[in-house]
């Protein structure tokens, strides 16, 4: 089903980070006293009663001649061309400013939905300012304070009311969606052509040439399946060029339609620090995924190079040890015919049961071998276990205080599941709760 997307603009300083950070409910933006400093479009899934709904935040615009202030604009326009609804925060302890009427214009340029959100409403100064912000034309109006975390509820109520309440689509088990994700110019489109044997998909050595996310179906050993090629992911503060066309958020909604993300690097340049950040988004997703290191033909000595490209992966990619890694060239098809058994197989994985009572016999198996540390004189202890929920596999794990539990434990009590049972290519999400806890 498809989420809403939701953005929030404004001029600069008026609390938009802080905002979003408050309906999001993690520290994500960067917060700072400083005007412009949220440079770049953030993003969050939000998750509000039966409503869920992308989150998009954005830097302040401002009509002076500072430097970011052309690319944050821009950056603007296309969160705005993206949303389904904007939240248009003002600051109620300043009130109007020609910045705000420049922010209005572009609305209603847009034509769009808008929610003013009258941000620092707390201020004894926003009673003065509060009658001046009907000047903007608007038809709703929403007082909050994101420091004080007043109004919030208010805010989403209103903003979802129009919604329609979020259910998991029933997917036919019989196809399986994958996208194949990465930064611009890795070869994402040749290897959907590689895997098609067709040139379904625009080529081109010009980076962001595929410009939107397009699902093709095919069958593979008479299974039907739907590859999703995306826009290339571009580095945060470059994905302002015209030609991108919003490709990140667009990818992050072809990451949410997807069982398996691909992942693909660029073996000619080597894993850079954006490569991480892609995967990081198919992991939050809880997506299966496999690493897929592309142009391996220009690689050489491409045969002895593999081990060291490996250490080098699980080097760089320690919070996803499970993932597979593939490595091909879609150009010359040489190992094409090793990616699809993968995908298939972390599939499977990623929706596999655990008996409960199997899972338990392991789990107090490890818990004796390697009992936890007391702290305080108390001692964790592990009552029962169930699995409740697939893609990703996801456990509830009784416990007598999870306040007792240390990150090192549940990392070792995931590496014994998995010692178990074949979970490679998936995450696997553990849930301690107390005894009796819903």
């Amino acid at each position: 089903m498809k989420k809403p997307v939701v953005a929030l603009v404004g001029r600069p300083n008026v609390g938009k980070s802080t905002l979003f950070n408050r309906i999001v409910g993690k520290k994500i933006s960067i917060i700072e006293d400083i005007p412009g400093i949220t440079r770049d479009r953030i993003y969050g899934n939000v998750e509000f009663g039966d409503y869920r709904f992308h989150l998009i935040d954005t830097g302040g615009i401002d009509d002076s001649d500072e430097k970011f202030n052309d690319i944050i604009k821009v950056q603007a326009e296309l969160a705005i061309d993206e949303a389904d609804i904007v939240l248009f925060v003002v600051d109620g302890k300043e009130g109007l400013s020609s910045n705000d009427y420049l922010v209005r214009d572009m609305l209603l340029k847009a034509n769009k939905d808008v929610i003013v959100v009258i941000n620092k409403s707390d201020t004894k100064e926003y009673k003065n300012n509060m009658y001046d912000f009907y000047e903007l034309g608007f038809d709703e109006y929403i007082p909050v304070s994101g420091e004080q975390n007043s109004g919030i509820y208010d805010l989403l109520e209103t903003l979802t009311k129009d919604f329609n309440k979020y259910y998991e689509e029933e997917k036919d088990d019989e196809i399986v969606k994958f996208s194949i994700i990465g930064r611009p110019n890795v070869g994402k489109s040749s290897l959907v052509n590689a895997l098609l044997n067709e040139e379904r998909v625009l080529v081109s050595d010009y980076a962001g040439t595929t410009r939107d996310a397009i699902d093709t179906p095919f069958t593979y050993h008479g299974q039907d399946f739907i590859v999703i090629d995306t826009a290339g992911m571009r580095k945060r503060g470059r994905i302002y060029e015209n030609v991108e066309k919003y490709s990140l958020l667009r990818s992050l909604k072809a990451i949410d339609r997807s069982d398996v993300c691909v992942i693909v690097i660029n073996a000619e340049e080597g894993i850079i620090e954006h490569d991480k950040h892609i995967a990081g988004y198919a992991i939050e997703a809880g997506k299966a995924v496999i690493l897929v290191v592309n142009k391996w033909d220009l690689v050489d000595n491409s045969d002895g190079q593999i081990k060291n490209f490996t250490r080098e992966i699980r080097n760089n990619f320690q919070f996803m040890p499970y993932a597979p890694i593939v490595f091909l060239s879609a150009l010359t098809k040489k190992r094409i015919h090793t990616l699809m058994p993968q995908i298939i197989k972390v599939y499977n994985n990623s929706k596999q049961t655990i008996k409960t009572s199997l899972l338990n016999d392991i789990l107090h198996e490890a818990y004796y071998l390697n009992l936890p540390p007391t702290y305080k004189g108390k001692r964790l202890k592990i009552y029962f276990s169930n699995q409740v929920s697939t893609k990703p596999p996801t456990f509830n794990i009784q416990v007598n205080s999870k306040g007792l539990i240390h990150f090192s434990y549940k990392r070792y009590i995931e590496n014994k599941i998995r010692e178990s049972f074949d979970f490679e290519g998936t995450p696997i999400v553990l849930q301690f709760k107390n005894k009796g806890e819903e």
